[in-house]
């Protein structure tokens, strides 16, 4: 939600992270132990973070800090069971319990739905911060069936400067919960629609809301205000759903204890918003503990997870969302590129061509198969992913240039020229002056020798377009050279070069450009240039190593090419 500039002042100090990096004094057998966890959780590295703390417990099982260190390991790796043991532990020493180990206590209570306990554990002096502890102390009283009470405790964190969307968001959750869909419209309609209907979560909550309210038209306008067109195949549901007169049942949290894990997700995303991904992966694990079906909350932790490059765990969690939930098709897209990330392109290939026979329907779906495909070099089952793409997409928008472009470079790549250059001219017809377009296809004509004016046109356009890209300042410089007007291609290159000095390809490309107007000298330099940082794509260096005993003159002579002329 927007509100999490608030939080450093609403929430707590956050000290854990800070209370972990102090070492205490240890005997020398635990030291090494506490240090090499402390350097594991410091690198969000929890798996390997969460056995040094659990040894150490066995013979300092009183250490707060050890605690500490444990207690973040074991919730971070969504193990709440093993986080509740010691933070109960924590709770029962002689010290104030940390904060971290009053959430997962809170968390606790609210999954036994003993809300007294929760409630008793605040009063009693427990440290939660002002948000996570009022707004719990109120979901407690819903709860406990103190719905006039609970509405106070909501109206009293809304007077707290920052805080008024958290508090009439939930307040809003849990009218709506025991049927006040009047009051809960009334809220999301009010002076703070623009943060409640800031999320997707919100508006979502809204439209289910309205449709109790048998108002499925103006659901319906919200949906198509909020996200536009297209909507996503989940949204589309939704509007056919709501378009055919279907009321919607409200399933944004169905008791107090999910409005407690909403409550954590909330936190969670404000939390990752203002950038502060470890704490944010703990809410986010708390709401998932207390509501496993909590879509959102999955895919929020293992989009941290990623983020703090836990690719296995990201892995893991985006598995959480089974085949019966919506958003299944998306988290396998995710999953799959976490795979990417880790290192696993093949499994994450099969995972796509899996979603791809039990989501045949989703143009998405092939979109990130033929993305993966293409990723691997795998040109020409990538064109085919593409085409199933643009077959399932209907009449080409201007939006999905993209798709189009992508499959022209793969038919390209896999020597489908014909058909390439007919997507790559669809694509700009589709987003005309596009320079990512303009420059492939113009450096392909210069590279086949062919609309070579047409060519120069394009990428100059490109250029124009993009003139900070390395890439496509070579392209203008590659066509004065194939051209023939080196004197300006030697100008456009160097350009290329001072953007992206260590590329490979463009060394190569400038020492080249360099022979042909009689620096061979500097040309012989950026050979050497080019296989010091090579290799790299479309760069043969046994042909730079060639160029480098006996000229580019005799390469081009040996190659059957035209030699080099002059461009006076």
């Amino acid at each position: 939600m927007p509100f999490a500039k608030t939080l450093s002042r609403a929430l707590y100090l956050l000290p854990t992270l800070a209370c972990l990096a102090a070492l205490p004094t240890f005997a020398r057998e635990d030291g090494g132990a506490y240090l090499a966890g402390r350097a594991a959780l410091l690198d969000n590295d929890f798996a390997q973070a969460a056995p040094y703390y659990d040894r150490l417990l066995l013979t300092l099982p009183d250490d707060q800090k050890v605690q500490e260190g444990a207690l973040f390991a074991h919730v971070a790796l969504g193990e709440v069971e093993k986080a509740r043991d010691i933070s109960k532990a924590i709770a029962s020493g002689a010290e104030a319990p940390t904060q971290v180990a009053v959430l997962v206590l809170l968390a606790d209570a609210a999954m036994s739905d003993d809300f007294a306990a929760g409630t008793a554990l605040l009063e009693g002096g427990a440290d939660a911060g002002q948000l996570v502890g009022g707004l719990y102390q109120a979901w407690a009283l819903v709860g406990q069936g103190q719905m006039s009470e609970a509405m106070q405790a909501f109206d009293a964190i809304a007077k707290i400067d920052g805080l008024e969307g958290f508090a009439g968001y939930h307040r809003a959750l849990a009218l709506a919960l025991v049927g006040d869909y009047e009051g809960a419209e009334e809220i999301f309609s009010g002076a703070h629609a623009n943060i409640y209907n800031g999320t997707r979560r919100g508006v979502l909550a809204h439209v289910e809301i309205l449709s109790q309210l048998e108002r499925n038209e103006d659901a319906i306008a919200l949906l198509d205000a909020s996200f536009g067109a297209p909507l996503d195949d989940i949204l589309t549901d939704i509007r056919d759903r709501l378009d055919a007169g279907e009321t919607l049942p409200f399933t944004a949290i169905g008791s107090a204890r999910e409005g407690v894990a909403e409550l954590f997700y909330s936190v969670a995303q404000a939390l990752n918003a203002d950038s502060i991904p470890g704490f944010a992966l703990l809410h986010a694990r708390l709401a998932l503990w207390l509501r496993p079906d909590h879509t959102d909350a999955a895919l929020l932790t293992a989009a941290i997870l990623e983020q703090v490059q836990q690719y296995d765990l990201a892995i893991s969690a985006y598995a959480m969302i089974g085949t019966d939930s919506p958003a299944f098709h998306a988290a396998e897209m995710g999953r799959a590129e976490a795979m990417v990330e880790a290192g696993r392109s093949d499994a994450a290939i099969e995972v796509l061509e899996q979603l791809t026979r039990t989501h045949a329907d989703l143009p998405g779906v092939w979109v990130a198969l033929g993305d993966n495909l293409r990723r691997e070099d795998r040109f020409a089952e990538a064109a085919k992913a593409y085409d199933k793409a643009i077959e399932l997409s209907g009449e080409p928008k201007r939006s999905e240039w993209g798709l189009w472009y992508a499959r022209a470079i793969a038919q390209e790549r896999s020597g489908q020229w014909e058909q390439a250059e007919v997507g790559f001219r669809k694509a700009l017809e589709l987003n005309p002056g596009q320079p990512a377009v303009l420059n492939y296809l113009g450096y392909s004509y210069v590279e086949k020798r062919q609309n070579l004016d047409e060519a120069l046109d394009m990428i100059q356009r490109a250029v124009a377009g993009r003139p900070d890209d390395g890439y496509i300042t070579d392209s203008l410089g590659w066509a004065y050279y194939r051209l023939g007007r080196y004197t300006e291609a030697a100008e456009q290159m160097e350009r290329a070069v001072e953007l992206m000095p260590q590329d490979a390809l463009l060394n190569d490309h400038l020492g080249d450009v360099y022979w042909a107007v009689g620096r061979k000298r500097e040309a012989e330099f950026q050979w050497r240039r080019a296989l010091n940082f090579g290799p790299a794509p479309d760069l043969d260096l046994d042909r730079v190593r060639r160029k480098l005993e006996v000229g580019l003159d005799v390469v081009l002579k040996e190659e059957g090419a035209a030699p080099l002329h002059s461009d006076k």
